[in-house]
């Protein structure tokens, strides 16, 4: 069980449900998740 492919979905329904419960902060999270997302996809996080 690799750990990157399984913090990709995590880190969209833990951004989701931030998302929902403060819209104000909209701009930082999505932001934010495409880092991380981006991160675990060029292989930095393993």
């Amino acid at each position: 069980m690799n750990l990157s492919t399984n913090l990709s979905p995590l880190a969209s329904l833990v951004f989701g449900i931030l998302i929902l419960m403060f819209p104000k902060f909209l701009n930082y999270l999505i932001a934010l998740y495409l880092i991380i997302v981006g991160v675990i996809g060029l292989g930095l996080i393993r």
